[in-house]
């Protein structure tokens, strides 16, 4: 058995971006939460993120995003770390949200970088400790420049990881030798934002994962880490790799991949409902080529 390089991380290891299921009118379907949610952890998943890009966070109410947390504690209990996503490009906002994930029970908040604004980095560290100072949450910085228009620089998150609330990245900035330099000079939990740097990341020191892909898949993807953990590497690069069609189909064949997991959940007969506008569906030819390729890795 090797050893972890990661200690114990703050939210666990295998975490799914979970999607915000909606009744067939486009309602919050809090029962379907509850049961994705149940699914998720029970196959592998040791926490959920709602409200998130995947969970269309910028089209569900503030009041929805407290119900959703409510709903799926209420459904797994303390098995899962909950981390509820509350950022937005206005700070007074998602303080607010951060102060209404605590009130519903979340452990953790994720604040993504705010978009449009495109602030500088001075601004964006103020922002980030004005969170963390405003509620008793760890907190986990969401770095994803390809939505945001804006990067959290490396130096920056060097400097906000002296806060104590502030103890872990989602890192989807394409900027491998950047994390590397922040996993060498603090103890922050990173976690890998796009499926297929999981291994990749984990390997070097990273926490675990944030999954979309996990939606739909959370057991074959918590076996890459966990045979890299048992010492067979060689395992864990081939699951890996056994699941690049599917992560390029749900994430990189020019669908959102929200759009892609309620496509594929729906197809397999679990809650999803429909994405909110702007969004729109996966059209049927999109959603044979993910069931044909979901056939193909959990096949093996």
């Amino acid at each position: 058995m090797t050893t972890s390089p990661h200690g114990t991380p703050p939210f666990g290891r295998a975490l799914c971006a979970m999607i915000t299921p909606f009744t067939e009118e486009g309602a919050l379907d809090l029962d379907g939460a509850q049961l994705l949610a149940d699914r998720l952890v029970s196959e592998g998943c040791d926490g959920l993120v709602l409200s998130g890009t995947t969970g269309e966070s910028p089209t569900t109410t503030d009041a929805e995003k407290s119900a959703l947390v409510r709903a799926v504690r209420e459904a797994v209990g303390e098995r899962p770390s909950i981390v509820a996503g509350v950022g937005t490009f206005d700070t007074r906002h998602t303080v607010e949200l951060a102060l209404e994930a605590e009130k519903a029970g979340a452990d953790g908040v994720l604040v993504v970088t705010p978009y449009y604004s495109k602030p500088p980095q001075e601004a964006l560290e103020a922002h980030f400790r004005e969170i963390a100072d405003a509620s008793g949450l760890p907190l986990a910085l969401y770095d994803i420049p390809g939505r945001t228009g804006t990067r959290i620089e490396p130096d920056t998150i060097i400097r906000l990881a002296e806060h104590p609330r502030i103890v872990a990245v989602k890192d989807c900035s394409y900027d491998f030798l950047g994390t590397q330099k922040v996993l060498d000079r603090t103890d922050l939990a990173y976690y890998a934002g796009c499926d297929e740097h999981i291994l990749a990341l984990y390997a070097v020191g990273a926490a675990g994962y944030v999954s979309t892909v996990a939606n739909v898949v959370p057991a074959q993807l918590r076996a890459i880490l966990d045979a890299f953990e048992a010492g067979d590497t060689p395992v864990s690069a081939r699951l890996q790799q056994r699941a690049t069609p599917l992560i390029e189909l749900m994430m990189s064949a020019g669908l959102p991949g929200t759009v892609t997991a309620k496509g594929l959940l729906a197809e397999l007969g679990m809650p999803a409902g429909p994405v909110r506008a702007p969004l729109r569906p996966a059209g049927r030819e999109a959603v044979d080529g993910l069931r044909a390729a979901y056939e193909e890795f959990t096949a093996c």
